[in-house]
């Protein structure tokens, strides 16, 4: 395992921006997958001791993942995505807001542009998120921040798991 991958959170509260660099000691495809395909995903993205479950997602421009964070006492906290654009392996766009459980989005939401590249074996992914709200930026910032760093870490932990099978 690369303990040496870079990870770089930047926050521009005057652009209303959030900024993700982060590299994995990952394949491309592997990559793309653990962020596009729903079986993945919920092994990943909720930060512990949460644990992601996916109702329905259709990985395509218009199609949609609803998924809920579950916490360890069985709350759940509703999340709606619509994918805008999908460039396969290299990007794609989503709008999020958090949504109650019959899928009625809470507003307003971010816009999320991922993008990916390969070089030697690791992956890099660029996340820039814009916040419609400063004030809902600014609510969500610290505990998104140290959210994301455990969902980071989670992947870590995946695609390690994966290549000791392997």
């Amino acid at each position: 395992m690369n303990n040496d991958l870079l990870f770089d959170f930047t926050v521009d509260k005057a652009a209303q921006k959030v900024f993700i660099t982060r590299e994995f000691d990952a394949g491309l495809d592997l990559v793309w997958d653990a962020f596009t395909k729903q079986e993945i995903l919920d092994q990943w993205a909720a930060p512990a001791p949460m644990r992601s479950k996916t109702k329905y997602m259709n990985f395509e421009v218009g199609g949609r993942r609803f998924y809920a964070m579950i916490s360890p006492d069985g709350q759940e906290r509703w999340l709606l995505q619509k994918y805008t654009s999908i460039t396969p392996k290299t990007n794609f766009q989503l709008y999020n807001s958090f949504a109650d459980k019959d899928e009625n989005p809470e507003l307003p939401g971010s816009e999320w542009d991922y993008n990916f590249s390969e070089q030697d074996g690791i992956t890099t992914v660029n996340i820039s998120i814009y916040n419609e709200s400063l004030e809902r930026m600014e609510r969500l910032t610290d505990g998104f921040t140290k959210g994301m760093m455990l969902m980071l870490k989670n992947l870590d932990d995946l695609f390690a798991a994966l290549s000791q099978k392997s």
